[in-house]
C-alpha cells in the first residue's frame, strides 16, 4: 500500500507566508514579558522587599499583648480591699467556626447564654476575631474549652475582686471589663494602679497555633500597690451599724465618716444604700452615689459650735455669760426664730447643751457678717476639700456682703449654707487639735498633720467641754454616750429643701462628735436622710450610730477606756431646735 503524499501547497492557509513583521512582534512581546517579569522580581526581592516582608508577616506573625496585673488596694493594716485574679475570656474566629456544630449549644449554656444569642454575637463581629464573653471564671472557661469547638479560643486576662464587698464599695469603687477604674479609688488612682502591658511577637500557623517567637518578649510592668488610711474592721462595723439604723428608721439613705482626729486620716467612709462591686448588674444611681462626699445639705445645729467659738474667741462672751432665750422665740425683720422649749436664761455653755436657736442667734447678731464668714471658710466650709477622691464637693457659703440680718441669724445655726458630711467631720478637727483644722487624706501617711489655726487652744478647749455637756445629762446628744469612753458632739436636724421653701415632714438628722473627749482620737459624723419611723431628731436617730461606731473603733485602735463602763443616760435626749 503506497503512502499518500500531502501537498502543502494545495492548502491556501499553509501555503501563505507569515509576514516578517508579525514574527518579530511576537518575539519582541515575549522578550518584553521576560523583562517585565525580571523587573517585577527585582522589585519584589530587592527594591520593595520591606513592604512584602511586612505583608507576609501580617499573615503569619502576631503581636500578643501580655497584660499587666493591676496593683492591689490595701487597708492601713495590709488587708486586701481590691486585687486581681486570673480570668479567661472567650473569643472565636468566625471564619473557622461551624454554626451547625451541636457543641455550640453546650458552650452557650455554660456561659449563661441562649444558642441564638451565642450565634448572634458571632455573626455581628468581624471575620477574624469576636469576643463571646469577657472575664469568665476559670472553671467555666476550661469546661468550654474542653468541648473542643473549632475556632473557639481562650485568652487569659485579669479580673478585679473586692473581698470587703458592699461595706467598702464607695471607697474602693470598681473597674470596667478593660480593667480601667470607673469609681472610687480605682478611678482616682487608675494610672498608678494600672501598670504597663508587655508584648510578645510570635509566628502562628494557619490553625492559629504559636510556632515560634520572633523576638524576645517585653515583660509587663505591674501596677503598684496602694495603701489606704481606711481600717477595714472599722469600715465594716460602721457600715453595718449605719445600714441597720437606716432600715430601722425607714430612712431614705444614710452616711457615716470616721476620721483620725490627730492625723486627719480617713478610717471609714460608708453609705447606704450600697452595692456589691463583684456583682454590678442592674446598678442604680441611688446605690452608686457616694453621699458622704458628693451630697451637700444644710448642717443645722452642728454649726452652732463654730458660732459660739467665734463669740468666745472675740472676747464678747465667756462660757458662763448669761443669755436670755425667753420666751423661746425671736423675731428678726419679720421672721421668727424658735426653740422647741422656752429655756429661759442659759449660760453660753447651756446654749450648746440645749441647742438653743434663740441663744445662738443673739450671740451671732453681736458680730459682723465678715467675722462669721471668715470663721466658717477657715473651718473649710465653702471650700472644696483637698482629698484624693473623685466627686468631692465643697458646699456653699455665700459672700458676707450679701447677707441680710435674717440670713446671718439662720446661718449661725446651720441654715442658708451647705456642707457635705465629710466636711462636717473634718471641720471638727478644729476642736480636737487645739484650734487647728488639719488636712484630711485617704492614704496612709506616717508624718503628723500640719494644721491651720482657726481658734486659740483655749477657745477650742472651752468648746470641747461644751460638746461633752451636749452629750451628758440634759443635753441633746445623750444617746451618743458609749461604754468606757467619754464623748462629745453636737446633734443637728435640718428640714429638707423643696423648691424655694422646705418640704413638710422631711428632715436630715446629723450627729458629729469625737472621743475620748480629753484627748480625742477619732471624729465620727453620721447623717440619716428622711427618717420616717416616728423619730427625726439627730440626737435620737444619728447619735446611736455614732455611739456604737466610736466604741468599736476605739477598741480596734487600742485606745484605753477613760471612764466608768456604764454610760450615764438619765433621761431621753432633749430635742434640739430645728
Amino acid at each position: 500500500m503506497s503512502r499518500r503524499s500531502i501537498a502543502y501547497s494545495s492548502s491556501p492557509l499553509l501555503a501563505s507566508k507569515t509576514p516578517p513583521g508579525r514574527s518579530k512582534a511576537i518575539v519582541g512581546l515575549m522578550a518584553l514579558g521576560f523583562v517585565v517579569m525580571a523587573g517585577r522580581a527585582a522589585y519584589v526581592q530587592v527594591l520593595g522587599n520591606d513592604f512584602f516582608l511586612r505583608q507576609g508577616e501580617v499573615r503569619y506573625a502576631r503581636t500578643l499583648e501580655l497584660p499587666a496585673s493591676r496593683g492591689q488596694v490595701l487597708d492601713r493594716n495590709g488587708v486586701i480591699l481590691a486585687t486581681s485574679v486570673v480570668a479567661q475570656s472567650i473569643w472565636v474566629e468566625p471564619s473557622d467556626i461551624e454554626l451547625d456544630d451541636p457543641k455550640l449549644g453546650q458552650a452557650a449554656e455554660l456561659l449563661g447564654l441562649s444558642l441564638a444569642e451565642f450565634k448572634q454575637r458571632i455573626s455581628k463581629g468581624g471575620k477574624n476575631f469576636v469576643w463571646i464573653q469577657r472575664q469568665v471564671d476559670e472553671p467555666v472557661a476550661l469546661k468550654v474549652k474542653a468541648l473542643g469547638i473549632k475556632g473557639l479560643h481562650l485568652r487569659e486576662e485579669y479580673k478585679r475582686h473586692y473581698p470587703e464587698g458592699e461595706s467598702a464599695a464607695h471607697v474602693v469603687g470598681f473597674t470596667n471589663v478593660e480593667d480601667l477604674g470607673q469609681e472610687g479609688i480605682e478611678l482616682a488612682f487608675n494610672q498608678a494602679l494600672s501598670g504597663k502591658p508587655g508584648s510578645r511577637r510570635v509566628i502562628k500557623d494557619r490553625l492559629g497555633r504559636v510556632v515560634e517567637d520572633t523576638r524576645e518578649a517585653i515583660p509587663p510592668v505591674n501596677g503598684r500597690d496602694l495603701q489606704l488610711s481606711i481600717d477595714s474592721k472599722i469600715q465594716y462595723f460602721a457600715y453595718q451599724k449605719l445600714r441597720d439604723q437606716v432600715i430601722a428608721h425607714k430612712a431614705r439613705a444614710g452616711s457615716v465618716v470616721v476620721l483620725d482626729a490627730r492625723s486627719g486620716e480617713l478610717l471609714a467612709l460608708a453609705n447606704y444604700p450600697s452595692y456589691n462591686p463583684n456583682q454590678r448588674q442592674n446598678l442604680t444611681g441611688e446605690q452608686l452615689r457616694n453621699r458622704a462626699l458628693t451630697d451637700t445639705f444644710e448642717p443645722g445645729s452642728t454649726m452652732k459650735p463654730f458660732t459660739i467659738g467665734l463669740a468666745l474667741e472675740s472676747g464678747r462672751v465667756k462660757p458662763e455669760t448669761l443669755v436670755q432665750t425667753a420666751p423661746g422665740r425671736l423675731t428678726i425683720t419679720g421672721s421668727t426664730i424658735s426653740d422647741t422649749h422656752n429655756y429661759g436664761t442659759l449660760t453660753v455653755e447651756g446654749v450648746i447643751q440645749k441647742s438653743s436657736n434663740v441663744g445662738t442667734t443673739k450671740l451671732a447678731m453681736q458680730m459682723q457678717p465678715r467675722e462669721m464668714w471668715e470663721t466658717f471658710t477657715a473651718a473649710g466650709f465653702g471650700q472644696k476639700p483637698q482629698l484624693e477622691f473623685p466627686g468631692v464637693v465643697g458646699g456653699r457659703v455665700r459672700p458676707y456682703k450679701t447677707w441680710r440680718p435674717i440670713e446671718q441669724a439662720t446661718m449661725s445655726y446651720g441654715y442658708g449654707l451647705s456642707a457635705s458630711l465629710f466636711q462636717m467631720a473634718r471641720s471638727y478637727t478644729v476642736f480636737s487639735n487645739e484650734g487647728q483644722i488639719i488636712p484630711a487624706t485617704i492614704l496612709k501617711k506616717p508624718e503628723p498633720a500640719v494644721g491651720v489655726q482657726v481658734f486659740s487652744p483655749r477657745t477650742a478647749a472651752q468648746v470641747l467641754k461644751m460638746l461633752a455637756m451636749a452629750t451628758g445629762p440634759g443635753g441633746t446628744g445623750q444617746r451618743a454616750q458609749t461604754i468606757g469612753y467619754s464623748v462629745g458632739g453636737k446633734s443637728g436636724t435640718a428640714r429638707k429643701q423643696a423648691g424655694k421653701g422646705y418640704a413638710a415632714g422631711k428632715y436630715r438628722a446629723w450627729f458629729t462628735g469625737m472621743a475620748p473627749i480629753e484627748r480625742p482620737r477619732i471624729i465620727c459624723a453620721v447623717m440619716l436622710d428622711e427618717p420616717s419611723a416616728g423619730q427625726v431628731y439627730g440626737g435620737l436617730v444619728a447619735a446611736p450610730v455614732f455611739s456604737e461606731t466610736v466604741q468599736q473603733a476605739l477598741r480596734i485602735l487600742g485606745e484605753q477606756p477613760d471612764m466608768s463602763v456604764k454610760p450615764h443616760i438619765v433621761a431621753q435626749a432633749v430635742e434640739e431646735s430645728l
